[in-house]
């Protein structure tokens, strides 16, 4: 097993894209499907409209209780009942990554409380951050997240609460990629 994944936008894989939203910047090339490889790949697939290189890690900004707690209520990824996802490639601004790691902790943490908003929706929505970054890609970051239909209102609400935060004003490029497991 690696840490390293390769999201896929084309014609082929479990999910079936929905909608494809930009929030902010530009959005991604349409595609009908969404594949998620677990390793990075070498070469786009064919017929592939786009291809978003990532890995997993350690989580950032977090503290010891922090861990402890999102550890506890975290759900796995492919649960049955969770057919619906939503893959949100993130870009934050130079402005961000100008900051030193305890500045952006005080935005992410003490002024958006992004992981306190966060547990409140756990278990339902199964989430999981990929970094990219340091890869060169095109993204900062790609949250994924899986749940059943019928928690569609609250993974909304979690969504509309994040991006109402002091943290999305880091955020210039943002797209999102409504799935279905078909």
């Amino acid at each position: 097993m690696t840490n390293r994944y390769a999201f896929v936008g084309g014609e082929q894989g479990p999910w079936q894209v929905t909608e494809v939203r930009p929030i902010f910047g530009e959005g991604l090339v349409p595609a009908s499907r969404v594949n998620v490889v677990n390793e990075a790949l070498v070469e786009a697939p064919v017929g592939s409209a786009w291809v978003l290189q990532s890995f997993v890690s350690n989580i950032r900004y977090s503290k010891r209780d922090e861990l402890t707690m999102l550890r506890a209520v975290q759900p796995s990824l492919n649960r049955l009942e969770a057919v619906c996802a939503v893959l949100i490639p993130i870009k934050k601004s130079a402005q961000w990554w100008d900051l030193a790691q305890d500045e952006r902790r005080a935005i992410f943490e003490d002024q958006s409380h992004h992981t306190a908003v966060g547990l409140e929706y756990l278990p339902e929505v199964a989430r999981r951050l990929h970094h990219c970054r340091d890869l060169g890609e095109p993204f900062d970051f790609l949250t994924w997240f899986e749940f059943a239909p019928e928690h569609v209102n609250a993974f909304d609400d979690l969504l509309n609460r994040m991006r109402d935060s002091k943290e999305w004003e880091y955020v210039e490029r943002e797209v999102e990629v409504r799935l279905a497991r078909a």
